[in-house]
């Protein structure tokens, strides 16, 4: 008997469920993938998980069960729980979803102001910088803010959208992405 690299934690739902060099199985399910990536934007809390898949599950039954972009179904269910989703001129509404999402790890963004609601501060950046600002200082507590691609279906408003990950699943969320059709970037590199 070998011992195995990585061992195994319950209480770790997922930052070792991909190694480095491993690949998404391409026999896994929508709904397997989707799972996965709730853990991930989900550290350490799989009660919200859960109730988001279910959410899910809800929406692609009302959909008539086509997932062939599972993100658009998965968008209402984490929003401002587990993922941002605002237009792309509305920079208040960035400042305070991901500010609200890194409170769940009782993280604190310094947006580089006193007070990054101010109208003044606002009005002179944009979302792609505050994203930016948001991923670096992010980085530094080793969380990942991304960015997906939401021009496809978004009926042709231009928004932002993204979740925040552990660093340490960096491959795993680009694997699961990718598996799922998301065209994700790090929050540094707004779409």
């Amino acid at each position: 008997m070998t011992a195995h690299d990585n061992d195994f934690d319950p209480d770790d739902n997922f930052a070792h469920g991909f190694e480095a060099s491993m690949d998404v199985d391409e026999d896994d399910t929508t709904e397997a993938l989707v799972w996965q990536l709730l853990l991930l934007i989900n550290p350490g809390d799989e009660d919200t998980a859960l109730t988001q898949f279910a959410a899910y599950r809800d929406a692609l039954a009302e959909s008539g069960g086509d997932d062939d972009q599972p993100v658009w179904l998965l968008k209402d269910a984490i929003d401002w729980r587990s993922g941002f989703f605002v237009d792309a001129d509305d920079r208040q509404s960035l400042v305070d979803s991901v500010t609200e999402l890194a409170a769940r790890w009782n993280l604190r963004i310094d947006w580089g102001v006193e007070d990054p609601t101010d109208d003044e501060f606002l009005a002179a950046t944009d979302v792609p910088a505050l994203m930016a600002t948001a991923y670096d200082r992010l980085r530094e507590y080793h969380y990942t803010l991304w960015t997906w691609n939401a021009a496809d279906g978004a009926d042709g408003d231009e928004v932002h959208a993204g979740w925040i990950t552990l660093s340490r699943d960096d491959e795993a969320m680009q694997a699961v992405a990718a598996a799922l059709g998301i065209e994700l970037r790090a929050g540094s590199d707004a779409f």
